[in-house]
């Protein structure tokens, strides 16, 4: 077998794209990635917890961190692999807590796209921007997510680590109004459940403990009329199911429509928020609230940002966006009229997240992606970080909102922070993101697991498919 049709079968989906990826079997690589130790030294370090190590070291044993500190004082074993970071930073890698994946056709949008391949090049793509997991909101069919989940789990599969949730709503509602059309054509031709409608108190019990004995430990609500053209859950049903949820273990977010709808779903005991509603109503005194019961708040700013910035001329994004779309979008962009967002409005995003900040409340990363066209993955997680600083967040901050934060949210006990006994999943990266959260863009490398993700071969493979 030559090594062109192995690189070719690892970015189809048999692992994210690595420079170990040669012509090997799966055990054979498995073992010597396992004996494998490496000691990355001199570069500044990250935590994820809020904590900086100047002139730092890493040291991995195969997909493991097994040592972290100054580069002085860490001892390394006789012969380790030695790679010399001086003058560059390593943070972990990202977590987006928040996205809608297999709908992007990065061409086009829709369930026509919604396939097992499709989600694993999302995923490869949240790898290339140094994202190792990423959480699809309730609009995913159940069992081929679940199927998706054990090949990862098993190595079959690589990219980001694959969550999603069992998403509910009023009988065949929920998404926007686009989106559900999709997603319900789905659930119609593959006859998966993608969306469950609630109808009844012991209905709704009785959906959460179906979720919880699939294995799906998180469940996504929405309560939103969409502008008058869906019902809104009410309490009647989504006090009964997170009541349900909690007892069998399961986490419950939502996506809510107003700011003035977030007291009722923390009293029901809501573990977070998918869309924080920033703005006038998000005061002080629900940001206590938000604390005191312990919920997190994704922000999710950019996607209302769209039409507000020219990102077809952002060299970032261009990267793995065919240059047809690329062509679209900025043409799109010119024929729009001038945007009507002004100061005010940036002025109560600035205190809604100053009020978020001094209460303590978890701020998470999401992005949203995929929900709608061409809001992509990976890219518009980096964009959401500026957003963050923008309205007040330090870089620090923001960086744990990427990393630490969703990690804890979302039981991701082995990402999220460097330190022993994590996985050893980093990014590298050329410039200090303290100076300028858009030196997080700046990704020299990305490890996963140990082993460093190939972006230049997934990159050529996207450009190359989107020429033909």
């Amino acid at each position: 077998m030559n090594s062109t049709y192995i690189r070719a079968i690892c970015f189809l989906g048999v692992a994210t794209l690595l420079q170990s990826c040669e012509p090997s079997d799966s055990n054979s690589l498995s073992a010597q990635s396992a004996n494998q130790s490496t000691l990355f030294f001199g570069a500044r370090l990250l935590i994820g917890d809020g904590s900086v190590i100047e002139d730092g070291a890493l040291l991995t044993e195969g997909s493991t961190i097994t040592a972290v500190g100054a580069a002085l004082d860490l001892e390394a074993p006789a012969g380790v692999n030695r790679v010399d970071l001086r003058g560059r930073t390593v943070m972990p890698t990202m977590i987006d807590a928040h996205a809608h994946l297999g709908y992007e056709g990065y061409t086009s949008w829709g369930a026509e796209h919604y396939s097992r391949e499709t989600l694993i090049d999302h995923l490869n793509r949240y790898a290339y921007y140094g994202f190792s997991a990423v959480f699809s909101a309730g609009s995913d069919p159940d069992d081929l997510s679940l199927r998706l989940q054990a090949e990862q789990r098993s190595g079959d599969v690589g990219g980001a680590q694959f969550l999603f949730a069992a998403g509910m709503g009023p009988p065949g509602q929920g998404p926007n109004d686009r989106f559900l059309t999709h997603a319900l054509s789905i659930q119609e031709s593959t006859g998966m459940t993608v969306l469950r409608g609630l109808e009844s108190p012991d209905q709704a019990r009785a959906m959460a403990r179906e979720v919880a004995a699939k294995g799906i430990p998180f469940i996504k609500i929405w309560v939103d009329d969409r502008g008058g053209s869906q019902d809104k859950l009410t309490s009647e049903l989504y006090r009964p199911l997170i009541d349900e949820a909690r007892q069998q273990g399961l986490k419950v977010f939502v996506h809510q429509q107003f700011a003035s709808d977030m007291p009722g779903l923390l009293a029901a005991g809501v573990d977070g928020f998918l869309h924080g509603r920033l703005g006038p109503e998000l005061d002080r005194e629900l940001a206590d609230q938000i604390a005191a019961a312990g919920a997190f708040l994704v922000p999710n700013l950019g996607l209302g940002e769209l039409r507000q910035e020219r990102v077809a001329s952002d060299a970032f994004m261009q990267e793995i966006v065919p240059q047809r779309v690329v062509n679209r979008l900025g043409e799109a962009f010119d024929q729009r009229p001038p945007s009507s967002a002004g100061s005010d409005q940036e002025q109560a995003l600035q205190e809604s997240m100053a009020h978020l900040l001094a209460a303590g409340v978890d701020i998470v990363l999401g992005t949203d992606a995929g929900a709608v066209p061409d809001h992509f993955f990976g890219y518009t997680g980096h964009r959401e970080l500026e957003i963050f600083v923008r309205l007040g967040m330090t870089p620090m901050q923001a960086i744990m909102a990427a990393t630490s934060r969703p990690a804890q949210r979302l039981g991701l006990d082995e990402l999220g922070t460097l330190a022993p006994g994590k996985r050893a999943d980093f990014i590298v990266l050329a410039e200090n993101p303290l100076m300028d959260i858009r030196n997080t863009r700046s990704i020299a490398s990305v490890y996963q697991a140990g082993r460093r993700v190939d972006r230049d071969a997934l990159r050529d493979n996207w450009l190359a498919a989107a020429a033909r």
